[in-house]
């Protein structure tokens, strides 16, 4: 194929893109193309779920974000004029492009974070290696100075973006058949050619086919808490905003077919491999005189006796507390073997640590939960006093925890005190460093009664009849629509029988799983 859509709105532009990772990739596939982009508004929630979802399928990911622009600096903040943001495409062309991306994204909330997290020309200086920047939407600055006609403005930052990205950076041209775009294109064609900057067509996808235009506004009426039919609500001026086929794409721009061609050019300039599977952790400093496996087995040793005395090295389980263990099971095998299958599989600094801040929290009042999940099956954790639950007495697995056949990261679940964990993750900042350390993020997800009420809200149903349905809905972790018709005989002769319950069931059902908003875990 010679056209890649390279300006994508997965679920993760929150409640504004309504194309699901899975179907855009399918459609994709579906469609003949051999690669994809993902530009999601200001964030990379998506990139590692598109990644994978690509490669399965045989695709070329193209790693991306439709990134904010300040209008001065990013530190301005001024209500009036600082309010309203510009938009840039920026495509990872290499892994240090990949790398400058998202340190382009965690400045933008880190540093310019006003109303949306916002860059500005200063930082695309700094970080622009490895990176193609196409000229975004109508909201990107070069095209909306054209639509102010400020003529000299656009020229001023065609010039300043080419100085940035030299031969990476495109005036993006688009055709959802908008007023505002036929004002515009024949000015981008032109100043393409005045300023030597190639041209890339390109459809600014918030959904996957057509019809999944309605089931998008309702997305956005959500967004925006208002209904389809209050008359100021946010809304896309039409239902050209999906993927389309290249053929489609070449019919939008019959006069510039080369446009169109660009786009796939730019994907195959496009390499970048995501590493799975190895650890970044900060470093650990042991004491002088010791590696990171001698001083955890250290703090093994004397941690053993005082849990379970001198001479436990030969202690059998059935000692130790379990009477159903087998005779030959001892503590001092259950250790050795506990600390190889650590040291294997690379996790020796990260027990440190983790031991490390849980000893912070002690030594300052800070209390201190007694562990829970599969961590609580190990005895280095126990000989660490990082749980408190002796997992010999129980019965509990280490393999569970940690098996050299399913390597993933160890995850050990520590309950602080509500009102002072802030103090051990001070600490772990200051002691790590701020680049080291970061909360892990949630998604809240538009859940089948949730996904109802928020639908019912935005198609303009009452309430009562929006909470009749929602009622409807059986509770259960895992309840979808599907299964809430299936469950419920009462629900299926609603839907079959109203047909206001079916449009909220239907809408309902295109929309529930979609992230809703983010938070952190």
């Amino acid at each position: 194929m010679a056209f890649t859509h390279l300006h994508l709105h997965t679920e993760y532009s929150l409640l504004d893109g309504a194309a699901k990772i899975k179907r855009a990739v399918a459609k994709a596939r579906a469609l003949g193309m051999d690669s994809l982009a993902i530009t999601d508004h200001g964030v990379m929630f998506g990139v590692v779920e598109f990644y994978k979802e690509c490669k399965k399928a045989g695709i070329k990911p193209i790693l991306g974000c439709e990134l904010y622009t300040a209008k001065r600096s990013r530190f301005d903040k001024d209500p009036i004029k600082d309010k309203n943001q510009g938009h840039l495409i920026l495509l990872a062309e290499n892994d240090k492009g990949y790398h400058n991306l998202m340190k382009l994204v965690s400045l933008g909330y880190t540093e310019g974070f006003y109303y949306k997290p916002r860059v500005d020309k200063e930082l695309l200086r700094k970080y622009s290696e490895g990176l193609i920047c196409l000229s975004a939407c109508v909201a990107g600055e070069v095209q909306y100075r054209l639509l102010m006609r400020d003529y000299a403005g656009a020229k001023r930052e065609i010039k300043e973006l080419k100085d940035i990205f030299g031969d990476n950076f495109y005036l993006e041209i688009q055709n959802h058949k908008l007023d505002n775009e036929a004002q515009i294109n024949p000015l981008l064609i032109e100043y393409s050619r005045e300023f030597n900057v190639p041209l890339v067509a390109t459809n600014d996808v918030h959904y996957i086919d057509r019809e999944d235009h309605k089931a998008h506004e309702v997305l956005l009426a959500i967004q925006t808490a208002t209904n389809l039919e209050d008359p100021n609500r946010m809304s896309f001026p039409n239902d050209e905003f999906y993927l389309k086929s290249e053929e489609e794409m070449l019919e939008l721009f019959p006069n510039i077919p080369e446009a169109v061609y660009r786009s796939h050019e730019i994907a195959e300039k496009c390499e970048v491999e995501l590493e799975f599977g190895k650890l970044h952790l900060p470093e650990y400093k042991v004491p002088q005189g010791y590696t990171a496996e001698e001083y955890l087995r250290k703090l093994c040793l004397e941690g053993m006796e005082k849990r379970y005395g001198k001479g436990w090295e030969k202690r059998s389980f059935r000692e130790a507390g379990d009477p159903s263990a087998p005779e030959e099971e001892n503590l001092g095998k259950r250790l050795e073997y506990e600390l190889s299958t650590i040291v294997q599989m690379g996790y020796t600094e990260y027990f440190l640590i983790v031991l490390d801040f849980i000893s912070y929290a002690r030594s300052r009042g800070i209390m201190v939960g007694p562990g829970r999940g599969s961590a609580a099956g190990s005895i280095v954790a126990y000989a660490l006093r990082i749980t408190d639950i002796d997992p010999i007495r129980y019965g509990l697995i280490f393999e569970r925890f940690l098996n050299p056949e399913r390597v993933s990261m160890p995850d050990i679940d520590v309950d602080f005190c509500y009102e002072r964990r802030g103090e051990v993750i001070d600490y772990v900042i200051d002691k790590y460093g701020e680049d080291k350390v970061s909360q892990i993020i949630t998604f809240g997800t538009l859940k089948a009664k949730a996904a109802v009420r928020d639908v019912g809200r935005a198609l303009g149903v009452s309430y009562a009849e929006t909470d009749a349905i929602a009622r409807a809905v059986p509770f259960a972790i895992d309840m979808t629509i599907d299964k809430a018709l299936e469950a419920n005989p009462e629900l299926r002769e609603m839907y079959e029988q109203n047909a206001v319950v079916r449009e909220v069931l239907d809408m309902s059902r295109a929309l529930e799983g979609m992230p809703r908003h983010a938070s952190t875990h």
